[in-house]
């Protein structure tokens, strides 16, 4: 394994999991840590972010340059994983399962809209 996968991986393993956990105390009522998680997710993303710098600095990298075609295919995704965990709360949590597979469906065939927007169509 070469040492920026390594660094990578340890780098983005501590950042999950200051992300998970933090929206883990923010969504968990009983937990009474709305705000301490709102700070742990933060603080999540932001050693993400710092993953990603490191990473393509030792890969020898340039850094990335923001076109529209990457803010939208940052927006689908972000369009898509949304209404694909709004569908699954709808079937898990409020009992609703038509609408919540309809919407979760439609999250699904959202998030295949990145492959060709990605890789393009041959």
């Amino acid at each position: 394994m070469k040492k920026s996968n390594f660094v990578a991986m340890i780098l983005g393993t501590v950042s999950f999991i200051f992300f998970a956990l933090g929206m883990c105390m923010a969504m968990i009522e009983e937990w009474n840590a709305f705000k301490p998680g709102i700070v742990a997710g933060c603080v999540g993303l932001v050693f993400a972010v710092v993953t990603i710098m490191v990473w393509r600095k030792m890969e020898n990298k340039e850094p990335i340059k923001i076109t529209g075609k990457a803010v939208l295919t940052v927006a689908v995704g972000i369009i898509g994983a949304l209404a694909l965990g709004v569908g699954m709360c709808f079937c898990m949590v409020w009992n609703n399962m038509v609408p919540g597979i309809i919407i979760g469906l439609v999250g699904i065939i959202i998030l295949m809209c990145l492959i060709p927007l990605c890789k393009g169509l041959k």
